[in-house]
């Protein structure tokens, strides 16, 4: 897996994820913490052109520096339920193709202090390049669940008693409405489809978030973020 980028890097250093580094020579003085990590943690570093940094890159915008990563550790769901500190707080995503999106999603969840995400292993966005660049290193962090099938996983969440809350732009119910201190799920539908038909019709509850402009609903990532923290605000207020 490659990820490139400051941000990325550095997070995935700091996660003990990165196997070896490629790096522009041009950019080494603003680059220096990137080798500083590396050095300590034995990782290898080599210079490279600013051409072949773009090939690997395939046009991404990778700021002098390309990182290998080691596999991330897999997990069941169950297995993240399991090891939530307090009330399991989770993102299951139904189809998110665009990577930008996702990055953005794991980025949110990482910042929320969420427990982790559920994904289907087809019809989803790759975790490295433009994902990995857009979590900012979140990808390096957030514990994430590959499954099958996402109605299954809905399932096993329940025999976990855990709440599942499918976001819905028809939905009567407001994302604010619903007590998020509990073990909670959020399912969150593909761009511009939404949730698919028996996704939906597998959460226990679905919600929606008001929009009081003129278009109808938000991007999916920004969709993720209003919802976690919006868990986040009511859990702060039990303390």
């Amino acid at each position: 897996m490659l990820i490139y980028g400051l941000n990325p890097v550095l997070e995935a250093l700091r996660a003990g994820r990165v196997i070896a580094i490629r790096m522009s020579d041009s950019d080494r003085e603003r680059l220096r913490t990137v080798r500083q990590l590396a050095e300590s943690a034995g990782v290898a570093v080599r210079s490279a052109s600013v051409a072949e940094l773009d090939r690997a890159a395939r046009g991404g915008v990778h700021q002098g520096v390309i990182a290998e990563l080691r596999d991330a550790e897999q997990y069941t769901p169950q297995e993240l339920v399991a090891a939530a500190a307090g009330a399991p707080l989770l993102v299951v995503l139904d189809g998110i193709e665009d990577p930008h999106n996702l990055g953005a999603i794991l980025r949110s969840v990482d910042a929320a202090g969420a427990d982790g995400i559920i994904r289907q292993t087809r019809h989803a966005a790759r975790l490295d390049g433009a994902a990995a660049k857009a979590s900012a290193g979140a990808v390096a962090h957030v514990k994430i669940a590959e499954v099958v099938n996402i109605s299954r996983a809905i399932g096993e969440l329940k025999d976990a008693r855990v709440w599942t809350v499918g976001l819905a732009e028809d939905a009567a119910e407001t994302y604010d409405q619903i007590d998020l201190t509990l073990p909670t799920a959020i399912v969150l539908g593909a761009e511009g489809q939404g949730l698919r038909r028996l996704v939906r019709e597998s959460c226990d509850r679905l919600a929606s978030i008001p929009m009081r402009g003129h278009v109808s609903s938000l991007n999916v990532s920004v969709a993720a973020a209003v919802v976690l923290f919006e868990a986040v605000r009511q859990r702060t207020q039990l303390r």
